[in-house]
């Protein structure tokens, strides 16, 4: 099925933890403004849920394709968090989808990060840390992806808000028993946000939310380091070693850039704790990665998925394949049609 215009575009997808947005861009160069879901995409015993999906897309798609006359979809890409290892459903029965309910014939599935990645690069050598409630970093030489950590708030995302957010309430906790490495202030500052020390438990176990209940803490620390507490202050400077050495993990090397020069980006909500998170990062950094050259991103995610589907509508697509990364269909009625090649 396609829309009621004569014109074509592409699609841009971005599915995370707090729901859908979906963009179109117009042959031309006019890019909607996003539509959006804030029911995450359920996964199930094969990952990611491709029916659950294409329910909320196919709506939105539809609507953006009449509200700008675009009969022909050139191209869709849909960026998943989880893709990497929840993605067996989304690449067995996506692009048949696609193809029937918005005729749609190429199409890419993208890890986040690899939307991050190029929202905020675009095709080019580099590596870029995407950080909020949790951390990944990714690199490329444009022959193979790198990735570190993503790795969730039990087994790694260190240095990431989830990961700032319990080690203040460590030291907040600390403070409240008469351990060593306590602090007044962040003890302070947690009953104030979530009731007497003795009542945290209740208040973060039974969460089906905790990562983002950690995180929440986050700007709470920040404050405190802001203020000089030892204990803060040293929670932020140990964030940003762990956020360099995830970075110096993925970062291409010198010899992959003419200029000596690797630029480095970093992307996502934590950046914005400012200076008493920024200050000690650019140090270690520094420390860790003096050839890298940091600079903005020039994206979010879903600016991301929409250059990628630009380049795959015009044959442009240079970034290198991976089915776990970037998984690309030319012709979605064509199950042979696969493309692993950059």
């Amino acid at each position: 099925m396609t829309g009621p215009g004569g014109g074509s575009g592409v699609l841009g997808v971005d599915s995370g933890g707090s729901g859908l947005r979906v963009v179109l861009a117009v042959d031309g160069g006019r890019v909607t403004a996003p539509l959006a879901s804030r029911v995450p995409v359920r996964t199930g015993p094969r990952g990611i849920d491709a029916g659950h999906l294409l329910e909320q897309l196919v709506p939105m798609a539809r609507r953006l394709m009449a509200d700008t006359e675009v009969g022909t979809l050139r191209a869709v890409t849909v960026g998943a968090a989880g893709l990497t290892t929840l993605g067996d459903s989304l690449r067995a029965e996506l692009p048949a989808g696609l193809a029937r309910e918005l005729g749609a014939r190429r199409l890419a599935l993208v890890a986040d990060a690899v939307a991050a990645y190029t929202g905020a690069l675009g095709q080019r050598v580099g590596a870029v840390v995407a950080a909020g409630t949790g951390m990944i970093a990714i690199g490329t030489d444009l022959r193979e992806w790198r990735r570190a950590d993503g790795w969730g708030h039990l087994l790694g995302d260190s240095g990431s808000g989830a990961w700032i957010g319990q080690a203040g309430l460590d030291a907040a906790l600390r403070a409240y028993d008469g351990r060593p490495g306590g602090s007044g202030p962040l003890l302070a500052r947690a009953e104030a946000v979530f009731g007497s020390a003795t009542a945290l438990p209740g208040q973060l176990y039974p969460r089906p939310d905790r990562p983002a209940v950690l995180a929440s803490f986050a700007p709470e620390v920040a404050a405190c380091a802001d203020g000089d507490d030892p204990a803060a202050v040293g929670i932020l400077a140990a964030a940003a070693r762990h956020i360099a050495d995830t970075a110096a993990a993925v970062c291409p090397t010198r010899a992959d850039l003419p200029s000596g020069e690797v630029p480095l980006a970093l992307t996502g909500g934590l950046f914005k704790l400012g200076d008493p998170l920024l200050v000690p990062l650019r140090a270690a950094l520094a420390d860790r990665l003096p050839y890298a050259r940091q600079v903005p991103a020039a994206g979010d995610p879903l600016d991301g998925a929409v250059g990628i589907a630009v380049e795959l509508a015009d044959d442009r697509l240079a970034l290198p394949r991976d089915d776990s990364m970037l998984y690309v269909v030319r012709n979605a009625s064509d199950s042979r049609s696969r493309d692993r090649s950059p």
